[in-house]
């Protein structure tokens, strides 16, 4: 498909924007802050070809096609490399940090940043209420949830009014934790206000942790590291986006691990001091690289950096809780309570913890009262659900994983949800499982569904062999929820078996009776 393609409603557009830069498809100019900037003529359309397919891994066949035509013979690898390179040294990109353009290890490149169509000019002899219509990036690839965000005018005023330069009133209205902030975390500054007023409406939006906040968090975050390429804040803020986004959006962890990961290096690399950074390093190495010695590193620089880092504590406690360390995970999640006792995320994670330690009631009560005061927060639904599950309570388990799947928008998961409330209502939980296991499998292998939470599904049912085949897969895949299978009690019945044992050997993490 080429850039042109009238069944793209991206590729229609003449101007596209990112960062500080816009992309004039048709006169074929980049121009920065309004000003031209030198670019020739095969890394532009290398551009414009990602533009038109933004967070696809696009081959060096698709590239090939679009930059030479029929009947030109030239080392078209050379050319492809060639032409990117010269790509991002317009954009002052960086393959080892991208953002912009991602290397998809022997597959192709992948445009990775919120992109923007222009906003539409009002008629004049027809005054309307204006609207602004921003397309961030799509979690992922083929037929998942899609965003288009379309806010009211009110709402631009407002946040035009809260992230206008010198409103630090405004500013501390946001609930910003300390250790987030600029304020003694980092030792650079950044050269410009508007690097730090885009930064704070990064955190401003990650704290709500929706798909759509998140999605906004990149976007902001991108757009502060493009005024300042040197400002580590910016780069943890955009690690601390990918870290969630593999958990409240359809995102694989695949994809955001290494993005996290890759953001926090350079926090770290450009501010070692930042306690922060170590943190977001600390859960991405951990979660995403499954290489707890150097989490528990990171975890404890950053704690001796700032021991008030509400968000070390916080992460420090849920990687204490994987390695089964129940007692320490609660002690410090507890502290990071103490430190930030308005953190909905901290509070969910405890109730998770408390359900683990067997202290189910305790856990109960607190997450159902989070999801009477805050119903559209992900956590507490997906914490409920588990604990409806063990606790044989099978039509609130019902509930709760139908809730998860809405806000998080996954299509696949919904789907599977009303496979087992219809199959639950004829005949209970086996022909549930039944139905799920293969409602599960039949997405699997659409490449729509997580071999992991199908292998959880299989031990449920007593097959340990496809189990241990699923979970096999969901390692060879990186996928998320493998650094947890040693604590997983849904994994029981493969405790003895050596092929998980070996699984967890590889993965690097205890089993947890």
């Amino acid at each position: 498909m080429s850039s042109t393609d009238p069944s793209n409603p991206r590729s229609s557009a003449e101007v596209v924007r990112f960062g500080l830069f816009e992309a004039d498809l048709r006169s074929g100019e980049l121009r920065k802050n309004g000003a031209k900037v030198k670019i020739q003529e095969l890394p532009f359309r290398a551009l414009k070809l990602l533009l038109s397919r933004p967070n696809e891994v696009l081959s060096r066949e698709d590239f090939r096609q679009v930059l030479w035509p029929d009947g030109v013979f030239v080392d078209f690898d050379r050319g492809i490399s060639s032409a990117i390179n010269r790509l991002r040294d317009s954009l002052g990109d960086s393959a080892e940090n991208p953002v912009f353009v991602e290397t998809v290890g022997r597959r192709g490149y992948r445009w990775i940043a919120p992109t923007h169509l222009p906003e539409p000019a009002a008629p004049v002899a027809k005054p309307q209420t204006a609207s602004v219509s921003a397309t961030p990036r799509s979690p992922a690839p083929g037929p998942r949830w899609k965003w288009i965000f379309v806010p009211p005018v009110l709402a631009i005023l407002f946040s035009a009014w809260i992230f206008r330069p010198g409103n630090h009133s405004a500013r501390a209205a946001l609930r910003i934790p300390l250790a987030s902030t600029a304020d003694a975390d980092f030792s650079y500054r950044p050269v410009n206000r508007e690097a730090e007023e885009f930064y704070l409406k990064g955190r401003f939006y990650w704290n709500k942790r929706t798909p759509e906040s998140l999605n906004q968090a990149v976007d902001a975050f991108t757009q502060a590291i493009v005024h300042d390429p040197k400002y580590a804040q910016a780069y943890v803020g955009l690690a601390d986006c990918y870290n969630l986004l593999r958990e409240y959006t359809v995102m694989p962890a695949s994809e955001a691990y290494p993005r996290a990961l890759a953001a926090a290096s350079k926090a770290v690399e450009l501010d070692d001091q930042s306690s922060q950074a170590h943190a977001s390093l600390a859960f991405a190495s951990f979660y995403g690289a499954w290489d707890a010695a150097t989490a528990d590193r990171e975890f404890r620089r950053a704690l001796d950096l700032n021991p008030n880092n509400a968000t070390a504590h916080h992460w420090y406690a849920t990687y204490l809780q994987a390695l089964g360390h129940s007692d320490e995970a609660l002690a410090e999640i507890e502290r990071a309570q103490a430190l930030d006792p308005g953190s909905k995320s901290i509070l969910a994670d405890k109730g998770e913890i408390l359900a683990v330690m067997g202290r189910r009631r305790e856990a109960l009560t607190l997450l159902q009262q989070m999801e009477a005061t805050e119903p559209d927060f992900m956590s507490p639904h997906r914490y409920l659900k588990i604990l409806y599950f063990d606790t044989e309570d099978y039509p609130n388990y019902l509930v709760e994983l139908r809730k998860e799947a809405v806000l998080t928008r996954d299509s696949s998961a919904l789907a599977v949800a009303d496979t087992a409330a219809k199959a639950f209502a004829a005949g209970g939980r086996k022909p549930m499982l039944e139905a799920m296991r293969r409602e599960q499998k039949k997405l699997y292998e659409q490449g729509q569904f997580s071999p992991y939470q199908l292998a959880e599904t299989c031990a449920l049912l007593g097959n340990k062999k496809e189990a241990l085949d699923y979970l096999r897969a969901a390692y060879d895949r990186r996928e998320d929820g493998v650094g947890q299978m040693g604590v997983n009690l849904r994994f029981r019945i493969l405790h003895d078996d050596p092929g998980f044992q070996d699984l967890l050997a590889k993965v690097g993490v205890p089993q947890v009776n």
